[in-house]
């Protein structure tokens, strides 16, 4: 986006799905105005990629069909 976010006061979710065994997890944030920042639960200061909300419902229909076909 060209600036710098402060994501201080960011509220972080991980998906109901994420278990307690240190496995792969995304964290999700509604960051207001620039749209969805998503990053690595186990290395969050690494960095962060800011998605419009239209990207992140796409991505998110796209796993749910997946897990749906998967079944």
């Amino acid at each position: 986006m060209g600036s710098s976010q402060n994501l201080t006061n960011a509220r972080w979710r991980k998906s109901s799905y994420s278990g307690n065994t240190g496995g792969d997890c995304v964290e999700v944030a509604d960051l207001g105005v620039p749209g969805v920042g998503l990053r690595d639960s186990k290395e969050p200061g690494v960095g962060i990629l800011t998605v419009s909300p239209e990207t992140y419902g796409a991505f998110v229909r796209y796993v749910r069909a997946s897990k749906a076909r998967s079944v």
